[in-house]
């Protein structure tokens, strides 16, 4: 029988000969980076922000005061709403408020509906030329509109559609981009929660419409977005394809604000803000849903 004999037991060192690690100076570095990362985004807010509070500042000086004081005052002596009023005095603006949201929210269902329905198509349908479809659609977003421009007024007036509100819609009926962002949002989806609605009994429309669509109602809100400020921005188009001024759209009846009255500024800046405060409105009310579509439906690399 053998025995083992215990070695004798280490002394540990003592605390105070211990030596501790070097300190970096991370919490510096971080606190540095932090600080020039805001700093770069305050600046970066100031340039985007920057021209419309120029403006909102300039639609409500009055005619006493000086708008290109230097430094410049943002903020006015004496605010007052009458560069508002003479913009409605000038020209019709509330007949082509109504021109643009009739274009606008007939862009926005068009292209909601359409995109929806194409979208599904190339992500879930089998079908021959899929593949083809969806480089159609890729390359249709390197096709600039002054490329196209000449064809589409030349099939407006074929159609006899000029100077008419249809012309200015359909060609933008249904944008390649909202069919890709559908595309690749309704591709996300897990192919085995349509399985289960297969096995139920549902149809192609039944999915499409009741397991699909609520799915990706973020990528329906960013579609909606791009829809109304594509439309309601519009400004070559419109001006192109429409002649009368009962037809005009906000943006083509602002231009009137520059050749009647180019020296009034105070109005044309109260014209500026009434064309993009319904923009702004629809973002605020639209942007938790924006934020989340943006993420359904990103392109994948």
């Amino acid at each position: 029988m053998t025995t083992t004999t215990p070695s004798p037991a280490v002394p540990a060192a003592p605390a105070a000969s211990r030596k501790a690690p070097p300190h970096k100076p991370r919490r510096r570095t971080a606190t540095w980076r932090l600080v020039m990362r805001y700093l770069a985004l305050t600046v970066v807010l100031l340039i985007m922000i920057g021209p419309f509070l120029w403006q909102l500042s300039t639609s409500l000086k009055g005619a006493g005061e000086d708008i290109f004081t230097s430094p410049p005052q943002l903020l006015p002596q004496h605010p007052t709403l009458d560069n508002y009023k003479g913009v409605a005095d000038i020209i019709p603006v509330w007949d082509y408020i109504l021109n643009s949201l009739k274009v606008a929210v007939t862009n926005v269902l068009t292209n909601v509906a359409g995109a929806a329905m194409a979208g599904y198509a190339l992500a879930r349908l089998r079908f021959k030329g899929r593949a083809v479809a969806s480089l159609v659609f890729v390359a249709a977003l390197l096709v600039p509109m002054e490329a196209i421009m000449i064809a589409q007024f030349a099939t407006m007036r074929s159609l006899d559609l000029n100077d008419t509100l249809v012309s200015v819609v359909l060609p933008g009926c249904i944008g390649a981009m909202n069919v890709l962002l559908m595309r690749n949002a309704f591709s996300a989806i897990p192919y085995e929660i349509e399985e289960a609605a297969i096995v139920d009994g549902a149809n192609v429309w039944q999915r499409f419409t009741k397991v699909a669509l609520p799915a990706v109602k973020g990528t329906l809100a960013v579609v909606a977005i791009f829809a109304f400020m594509g439309a309601w921005d519009d400004f070559l188009w419109p001006l192109i394809v429409l002649s009368d001024s009962e037809n005009f759209t906000l943006t083509v009846g602002l231009n009137f604000l520059h050749g009647t009255f180019a020296n009034n500024q105070r109005v044309v800046a109260a014209g500026t803000i009434i064309a993009v405060a319904p923009l702004i409105v629809m973002f605020a009310c639209l942007q938790r849903f924006f934020f989340k579509g943006v993420g359904e439906g990103a392109v994948k690399g």
